[in-house]
């Protein structure tokens, strides 16, 4: 089962946990990562962050991130939850947990889907900090973590 949601509003990690276990018995692990708004970015204080995104569009690439991750770990379930709109810094952004029959398989899926939502799918960041606005770069080790999914990282090729 894949679940993908992009709101405003904030979302309770016990919760959505519960839910995405409550769907699959056979479940033997859950990872998840929460990323949150830091204060400080590349030397900046950050007073708020924008997140934008192209409704409809992002769904989809989300979940074609979600459906190769089932693909290569097989019985595996996703759950992505990305906020958008204006977030202060201690905010919660994104929330990815996936399950698995065993924790290996869990780490792994859920590291696949953070790789892949960090560069293919179609969000924009804006931070605010006291030198003004600026729009958030996508970084080089973004693209080096998802390098090694497509150089045949766990679970062969993509």
């Amino acid at each position: 089962m894949t679940r993908i949601r992009v709101q405003e509003a904030d979302f309770d990690i016990s919760a959505e946990v519960a839910a995405l276990r409550a769907d699959n018995p056979k479940v033997g692990a859950v990872a998840c990562f929460v990323g949150t708004v830091r204060d400080l970015n590349e030397g900046q204080s950050v007073r708020a962050m924008e997140l934008e995104h192209y409704p409809g569009m992002t769904e989809k690439a989300l979940e074609k991130i979600a459906a190769q991750a089932r693909e290569r770990w097989t019985g595996s379930d996703v759950l992505i939850v990305h906020r958008v709109g204006k977030l202060l810094p201690l905010d919660q952004i994104v929330l990815v947990a996936t399950t698995a029959v065993h924790r290996a398989e869990a780490f792994e899926s859920c590291a696949f889907v953070m790789d892949y939502l960090k560069t293919q799918a179609p969000f924009w960041k804006k931070e605010k900090t006291e030198h003004g606005e600026k729009w958030v770069d996508a970084r080089e080790s973004d693209d080096t973590a998802l390098a090694r999914w497509r150089a045949g990282g766990p679970k062969g090729a993509n």
